[in-house]
């Protein structure tokens, strides 16, 4: 049995249990802290303990080109991806900042970028292949590509466990992985680009309407193929970068690692890592909605309510790692508030 099937870990219900109970004790009026309240009890279940916590976050970001780009669908050139790896790293990226914010351990991965071998500072590179092949022409990666990207990501969650991390986030960087996965959405949901395809870095509405073209054709080119089968949807349309973070969404939950999920690229992996391994779900937060078309369609598949509505559309792993903050204040006010016993004031209503 390949290694993303075997079993999951389950959230604990007695530590989800005794939390219920603690909210119902603290000094406000019951469920007046809402979505507070239900992380504080789901991160609480998920690392079985009374005292809920993301001291030590995990960030990986996982970078990838994309042959697609051969078909004109992005507003940035190819080689902004290996140029911003080495930004992740100095610290002028919005999630280096975000990672030094929250004192989070910031992982950069090289699954595969087109340009000449290289070594930058604290970027792992591993280059699978130059990128993908054009999906518009051709599957994406060959099985044992899309099987070597999943590794990277089950390795990254494995260190991350190793090295104590208390909560994990993944992110990507690849110019034009909104592309690949909209054709990832479309496949798996049988629907059309018009409904899951957005502007991504930025691109004009001839240049979206294209985009669109593109996809409804690569995703007709690649059915026969693919069926109802979400490890070959993957691997037809998908990227190097997002199948590393389908391989770590499914490893968190067998590794018992509660997980934040980001933006519309990353939700189409945590999909995908859902189709192939249903109880992953269990062990998914998810960051926030992003203004990228096509995201609130991904959440409501995964009957997901996200942290955070900020429109942002960066990926990079920005609005899951912006939701770190409202996880730890969750927590501080789940462990910190007083009970009615303690604060010696009344709990019942008259």
């Amino acid at each position: 049995m390949s290694w993303w099937l075997e079993a999951c870990q389950k959230p604990n219900d007695a530590a989800k249990q005794r939390a219920e109970a603690r909210q119902l004790q603290l000094t406000k009026p019951t469920g007046s802290l809402s979505e507070l309240e239900r992380i504080a009890v789901l991160l609480a279940s998920l690392q079985n303990t009374d005292q809920p916590d993301i001291q030590a976050p995990w960030i990986s970001i996982f970078a990838g080109d994309h042959g697609v780009m051969e078909e004109n669908i992005s507003a940035y050139p190819q080689a902004v991806t290996r140029q911003m790896l080495l930004n992740f790293t100095t610290g002028g990226a919005c999630i280096s900042v975000i990672a030094k914010e929250y004192a989070a351990t910031l992982q950069v991965i090289d699954c595969g970028t087109v340009g000449d071998a290289y070594q930058y500072p604290n970027v792992e590179t591993h280059c699978i292949a130059p990128g993908t092949a054009n999906f518009a022409q051709e599957p994406a990666m060959t099985e044992a590509q899309c099987i070597a990207a999943m590794e990277l990501g089950k390795q990254s969650v494995e260190r991350a466990v190793k090295e104590h991390a208390s909560i994990y986030v993944a992110g990507e960087m690849g110019i034009g992985n909104t592309c690949s996965a909209s054709a990832l959405a479309c496949m798996l949901l049988n629907e059309a680009a018009e409904q899951l395809t957005g502007v991504g870095t930025g691109i004009r509405a001839e240049q979206l309407a294209h985009k669109k073209q593109v996809i409804d054709c690569a995703v007709a080119l690649h059915r026969e193929y693919v069926q109802q089968d979400a490890f070959k949807a993957l691997c037809a349309v998908g990227g190097l970068e997002i199948a590393a973070m389908v391989g770590a969404y499914i490893r968190c939950a067998q590794l018992a690692m509660p997980m934040v999920v980001d933006g519309f690229i990353s939700t189409a992996a945590a999909l995908v890592a859902v189709k192939l391994n249903p109880a992953v779900r269990e062990w998914m937060l998810f960051g926030h909605q992003s203004a990228e078309y096509g995201h609130q369609r991904l959440l409501q598949e995964l009957n997901a309510e996200p942290i955070l509505k900020l429109n942002l559309r960066l990926g990079e792993a920005s609005g899951a790692g912006a939701a770190l903050g409202i996880i730890k204040l969750a927590c501080h006010l789940h462990n910190q508030m007083a009970t009615f016993a303690e604060a010696a004031v009344i709990g019942e209503k008259i």
